[in-house]
């Protein structure tokens, strides 16, 4: 094998390997005398059939198999005897012309990372704005828990039940005079304009009184989950057993004994721990870009533009993503495409900032742990079936640069986590307000010094330094091998539709009375 370095222009590197017909021819060779004693052909002992016809037999897929290895070798050998460090995947090609028989010409082209010096760290100024948390927020955060666990008390019995009353009602449903299966209940709870029964049934019960019974007759919706209801017309016999009124729920004693916890102090100390950490991750996001900053504007190197483009292409997609959903698709993507130049500026500030983190990191021994990377893909593989699971496992330990996409996040998080520690850092309380004030005005200043403002009435699909905070941490990567075939990663499950604002959950019963939706 004989290698030629044919390109060394800045991180651009390339060469020819010459891999001659005669070592191929060996390999082949060897290959043949070590698959001949498993042989089996009609006419000839096991072990004994002659190597010529086992060449005839397998000869084209052993030399298929054989070029490929003493490639992938090649280029391992490649890269360990020139000390490279590829950015990327190298682009591994053979001439087009090759044949059996003849010299194997192939090339390689790849992107080194650059050489970094480990940045100084011993001089890194932080200043970490800090939210405090009052009584009066505390006591906002409790009256709308209140808010959300409404209790009701028993009304006069002459009181007619309005929207918002709650009643509690036994009900029988019948079609055609006969009762059906679940639609039985006894002291069901309802809130009349709750929309928790089927359409009409609440409406028919406004007016009613403690005590009176009522049949009202409702028809259940045309896609109703019991096939034998849709569509049909059903009576329901009700009594009502009580109508009730909304109460004031006071935040006392019984109010967090009610939530099962000891004592309203404990319920306070939970509820401040609770905004605090709500506004901590404004904190850390406002304390990370400062500390970006910092690091960017005291670091400028080439960095491998293969990198840049692969970042860019991940931020262009999501952006893309996100103007499609907007109200007005055409100008969303317009105004993206406008601004192009600047994401790609963006993509190249995260990568160079990922190899910085990166430098820093190795330097200082930051490493993320064998348990850590074990918990790491266990988590990524519950997005998926679970009859999937271990095949993606399996398939992220076999890709080392599956492997090195998965761990980067948390890498940056624990060199970043490290900086703080190493940084001096300096504490200024402020309100949520001028926290949220102090990270828009990083962003605008950082992510697009000549952005052009976007019109008023057309909200920006993606926010440039919600692109621009992050910093790939690109970790040392392994020699970079020319894979076989990659393996199909296992399908993700559908993604349960995303969820709101966390409420109270209320309990089911056990049985669900064919009046509910």
């Amino acid at each position: 094998m004989q290698t030629k370095q044919t390109v060394n222009e800045g991180l651009k590197r390339a060469y020819l390997i010459t891999i001659t017909a005669a070592e191929l021819a060996a390999k082949i060779d060897a290959e043949i005398k070590k698959i001949a004693p498993q042989v089996r052909m009609p006419g000839f002992r096991p072990g004994k059939v002659p190597a010529n016809l086992v060449r005839k037999m397998h000869g084209e897929a052993l030399h298929g198999q054989v070029v490929n290895d003493t490639i992938r070798e090649s280029v391992d050998k490649l890269i360990r005897d020139e000390a490279l460090r590829p950015a990327m995947q190298p682009e591994v090609g053979l001439n087009e012309d090759y044949e059996e028989g003849k010299d194997a010409a192939v090339t390689v082209s790849l992107e080194v990372l650059p050489t970094i010096e480990a940045p100084s760290i011993e001089c890194l100024k932080l200043e970490k704005l800090v939210v405090p948390v009052t009584d009066a927020q505390i006591d906002e955060a409790l009256g709308n828990i209140a808010a959300q666990n409404k209790s009701y008390k028993d009304a006069a019995k002459t009181k007619k039940a309005d929207e918002g009353d709650q009643l509690i009602i036994d009900f029988v449903g019948k079609l055609d005079g006969v009762e059906f299966e679940g639609g039985k209940a006894e002291d069901a709870a309802l809130v009349l304009g709750s929309g928790t029964f089927i359409p009409g049934f609440e409406d028919q019960l406004v007016g009613v009184k403690t005590g009176q019974e009522k049949t009202i007759t409702v028809t259940f919706p045309e896609n109703y989950q019991a096939e034998h209801l849709a569509g049909k017309e059903a009576t329901f016999d009700v009594t009502v057993k009580a109508v009730k009124v909304e109460t004031e729920t006071t935040v006392d004693e019984d109010f967090a004994k009610s939530l099962g916890l000891d004592s309203l102090d404990k319920l306070r100390e939970i509820m401040k721990g609770q905004l605090e950490q709500q506004t901590a991750g404004l904190t850390r996001t406002q304390m990370k870009r400062a500390l970006l900053d910092q690091l960017a504007a005291g670091h400028s190197f080439e960095v491998p533009g293969t990198m840049v483009e692969a970042e860019f292409q991940q931020i262009w997609a999501q952006l893309q993503q996100e103007a499609a959903r907007e109200e007005d698709a055409a100008a969303a993507l317009k105004q993206i495409e406008d601004e192009k130049d600047e994401y790609r500026s963006i993509a190249e500030r995260r990568v160079r900032l990922g190899l910085l983190l990166s430098e820093i990191g190795q330097a200082n021994g930051v490493e993320v742990t064998q348990q850590e990377m074990g918990m790491l893909i266990q988590q990524a593989a519950m997005q998926y079936r679970a009859e999937d699971r271990e095949r993606f496992v399996q398939y992220v330990q076999s890709e080392p640069m599956v492997a090195a996409q998965l761990r980067a996040p948390l890498y940056e998080d624990k060199v970043v986590d490290f900086l703080f520690d190493k940084a001096e850092v300096t504490e200024r309380e402020v309100t949520v307000e001028e926290l949220q004030a102090a990270i828009e005005a990083e962003e605008t200043a950082e992510a697009a010094p000549a952005a052009k403002k976007a019109p008023a009435k057309k909200k920006a699909p993606a926010k440039k330094e919600a692109a621009a905070e992050e910093a790939p941490a690109a970790e040392e990567k392994p020699a970079a091998k020319k894979a076989p075939a990659k393996k199909a990663a296992p399908k993700k499950e559908a993604a349960p539709a995303e969820e709101g604002e966390a409420k109270p959950a209320k309990k089911a019963p056990a049985k669900k009375a064919a009046a509910k939706k």
